[in-house]
């Protein structure tokens, strides 16, 4: 089974307007649970297993801004969940940047 997941994850009521700092802190949980992934502009694309591991990422990125003091996160997820091949996130963008 092959899944890629979008998440745009958006602290709220943090002091500043920029929010690199954690989503750095988001990376670095992501790269914690070895997974493999791709940062863009608005979001980042997660290649999955199977869709427990949502969940469990998801947990994860909440109780670590919270450990960094956000209170408040409100997070976007897009799932694209194909089960008749397996793709690959290089895959997706290669039929695209190849026409």
């Amino acid at each position: 089974m092959s899944i890629i997941v979008e998440i745009a994850v958006d602290p709220i009521g943090t002091n500043s307007t920029s929010v690199s700092n954690y989503i750095i802190k988001v990376v670095e949980v992501i790269e914690k649970m070895n997974l493999k992934y791709q940062v863009g502009p608005m979001g980042t694309s997660i290649e999955l297993k199977n869709l427990k591991q949502v969940g469990d990422l998801l947990q994860a990125i909440h109780d670590e801004l919270n450990k960094q003091g956000v209170n408040r996160i409100v997070t976007t997820v897009r799932i694209d969940d194909r089960r008749d091949k397996e793709e690959t996130m290089e895959y997706k963008l290669s039929r695209v940047f190849k026409r």
